[in-house]
């Protein structure tokens, strides 16, 4: 199983967490919910089974962006054009961008920052705005360069 479709999920339960989080003392419980439903649906999907090491990695993740989303959200801004804000942005597009931040600038066990932006831009094209994965790519490219 690749870290591409590991990633994928990843983004799946983030998506969903912006919608159903919950109480502040749930979150571990809709974390939990979230990673477990995108990796049934990808499952159902895809036919296959995530390893054991995918599925630390995909609550590694969600876990670590949820807990450094102010961060994560604050290093975004920055880059964003003065009259745009977080808020603005596609509900896709603002998942991707803290799932690739959150690797870029605080995961534990980081992946060359060109995977993870090449990844993020796939996801933008799967999942965003027709001309999302040029944003994404501009953004994080920007953001990984600083």
């Amino acid at each position: 199983m690749s870290r591409t479709l590991a990633r994928e999920v990843a983004f799946k339960a983030l998506f969903q967490l912006e919608f159903n989080h919950g109480e502040e003392n749930e979150r571990e419980l809709y974390e939990d919910l979230a990673v477990e439903t995108a990796i049934e649906e990808t499952e159902d999907e895809e036919s296959e089974k995530l390893n054991r090491r995918n599925v630390l990695y995909i609550n590694q993740t969600v876990r670590g962006a949820r807990a450094r989303v102010t961060d994560i959200d604050e290093t975004i801004k920055k880059f964003l054009k003065k009259s745009w804000s977080l808020s603005r942005l596609g509900t896709a597009e603002r998942n991707i961008l803290r799932l690739a931040v959150y690797e870029l600038k605080f995961a534990e066990n980081k992946n060359p920052a060109g995977v993870i932006i090449n990844e993020a831009v796939e996801l933008a094209k799967k999942y965003g705005a027709d001309d999302s994965s040029r944003f994404i790519n501009g953004i994080l490219d920007a953001i990984a360069s600083q």
